[in-house]
């Protein structure tokens, strides 16, 4: 009797150990297909982090950003009639309307002598990205620096205009060199005349100063361009002078525009001077940013 109840059991227990070991199996394969999914999951979902924002989060104050007294005085005479008072409105200048400070402001200075108008204007732009996992800040600012450069009708990238270097190592513009000298000159030249080595007849116009122009600028924050502008000359108006120079440091942009605007006609404001005034503000301006 007790070997009849052996036999029973035994088909029982194996019938048993085969289904464990069937469960067990079919437990590895949806495991195994679980892990595979998860893995096929985090790599359809995975996306790169949008990038960091741009280093400036705020914006200087616009008439007091690198425009000191002594450079204002410098870039802005002041009529000798103008009381203390008045002399301090002027160099104080007028800040522009914004409605988001933190976003673009801007100040200018207008100063009036018997001689001349000088006008002299800052600006700042701070540049927002709004979707930075497609652009940075300093990508979308470089963006609009570029449109800027374009429609200043420079080339980017690109050398200098000028074939000589954009500026000394003083931070100075310099001038173009000489126009060469023609290999003969003629043989019998009246006195005065070009080429006779005499020199020119007292009162004789000479020869207008050299136009520096505009180009692309070297070592003025990431990247800077100036506008050099002349207006046309007339019989009874002078001719005006208007330097603009636009930089931009990672995604703020400045724009700094100075104008001389003579009285007397047949006066023409000195391209080197203009430009060299306009770029010592400009490097105050990338120096204060830079603080």
């Amino acid at each position: 009797m007790q070997r009849k109840a052996v036999r029973r059991t035994l088909p029982g227990i194996a019938m048993l150990t085969a289904l464990v070991a069937g469960a067990a199996g079919l437990t590895g394969c949806t495991s195994g297909s679980g892990k595979g999914s998860t893995s096929d999951s985090k790599a359809g979902g995975s996306s790169a982090a949008p990038a960091q924002p741009g280093k400036y989060r705020i914006l200087p104050a616009p008439c007091k950003a690198g425009a000191d007294s002594k450079r204002l005085k410098a870039m802005l005479p002041a009529a000798d009639s103008l009381t203390p008072e008045q002399r301090d409105q002027l160099y104080a200048g007028t800040a522009d309307a914004s409605y988001d400070g933190d976003r673009r402001v801007g100040c200018r200075w207008t100063a009036q002598t018997p001689e001349e108008t000088r006008l002299l204007s800052v600006g700042f732009e701070r540049v927002v990205s709004y979707d930075r996992a497609v652009a940075s800040d300093d990508d979308k600012a470089r963006q609009v620096y570029v449109r800027q450069l374009t429609d200043a009708h420079l080339p980017f990238p690109g050398p200098s205009l000028n074939p000589t270097p954009a500026a000394t190592t003083a931070g100075t513009p310099a001038a173009p060199p000489a126009a060469t000298a023609p290999a003969t000159a003629p043989a019998t030249a009246p006195s005065g005349a070009p080429g006779s080595g005499s020199p020119s007849p007292a009162g004789s116009p000479s020869a207008p100063p050299a136009e520096l122009g505009s180009r692309v600028l070297e070592g003025l924050g990431t990247e800077a361009f100036i506008d050099d502008k002349l207006s046309p000359a007339g019989a009874t108006a002078a001719q005006s002078r208007t330097v603009r120079i636009v930089f931009r440091t990672s995604n703020v942009i400045v724009t700094l525009e100075y104008s001389v605007q003579p009285a007397l006609p047949g006066t023409v404001p000195s391209s080197a001077e203009t430009q060299d005034k306009a770029r010592q503000l400009a490097q105050a301006l990338v120096e204060r940013l830079g603080e």
